[in-house]
């Protein structure tokens, strides 16, 4: 039997006010209650998307950060251990001529460049040369502790990176009786610039060549890097590296045999 659209709201409403005033739903409208709209889905999945997205770019800026930490550990890694290697070199300096068998002058500036002879190239900017006590003595080697060392920059091994290359050249034979063989090691590159300075006891002086005048070591020695500019990881910007420098006071002084006449020296 048909039952019309106004009986049902009335036996609706009989059943809702015998309920204490709570809609009872069928099990059909319960149904109807419970499922999602098209809007309510698409609102969904759209606010899914932005999560996702701002979490995707989090852990993207994240992974950018610790690549370019790395880099720059990497970096500062390499340059402390060759500024290192350069400290330990000039604290073990040995005086020019001091033994008066091996000739060890001390020379530094740019007039040292161009004769680098280590087949890497001429030098570029300014170079130091000295003999140290820093040489590794081995039973297999006849060379004693002292060598000739001398740090420049040359061109880079590989030329699509910036800068050029620190190399230390290391000199074992010192009375050779035929061509010098001198062992050549890439301390680090991308460097824009090297410098040294000596210290005579008054001022900071460009250059130092015992072979044209200059007597003993200098006090001190002072030398300035300052690194290649190079890309951030995106690509977008120039990253400007600030100049380092490195100072060793020289302690060894050079000794000389004098004659003590009339109670002076």
């Amino acid at each position: 039997m048909n039952i019309c659209p106004t009986f049902k709201n009335r036996r609706r409403r009989r059943e809702k006010a015998a309920s204490g005033g709570f809609f009872v739903a069928s099990a059909s409208s319960a149904g109807r209650l419970q499922a999602f709209t098209l809007i309510e889905i698409l609102l969904a999945v759209a606010i899914f998307g932005i999560v996702l997205m701002a979490m995707n770019t989090v852990f993207y800026s994240g992974l950018r950060l610790e690549r370019s930490t790395n880099r720059a550990l990497d970096d500062r890694v390499t340059l402390n251990q060759a500024l290192a290697i350069l400290r330990r070199d000039l604290q073990g300096a040995v005086s020019p001529k001091s033994n008066g068998v091996f000739v060890c002058d001390f020379r530094s500036g740019a007039s040292l460049s161009g004769s680098l002879g280590s087949g890497m190239g001429a030098s570029k900017g300014s170079s130091i040369e000295f003999c140290t006590s820093t040489g590794v003595i081995k039973d297999e080697l006849p060379w004693g502790d002292l060598q000739r060392v001398r740090y420049e920059l040359v061109e880079p091994a590989d030329r699509t990176t910036r800068g050029l290359d620190l190399v230390r050249v290391v000199t074992r034979n010192l009375l050779p009786t035929t061509t010098e063989e001198a062992d050549a090691q890439r301390l680090m590159g991308q460097i824009e610039s090297l410098e040294f300075l000596t210290y005579d006891g008054s001022s900071w002086r460009n250059s130092w060549d015992t072979t044209m005048g200059d007597t003993g070591l200098p006090l001190a020695v002072r030398a300035r890097v300052i690194l290649a500019n190079t890309n951030s990881p995106s690509g977008s910007y120039t990253l400007n590296r600030e100049p380092l420098e490195l100072l060793v006071p020289l302690m060894v002084q050079a000794r000389t045999n004098t004659a003590i006449t009339g109670g002076e020296q």
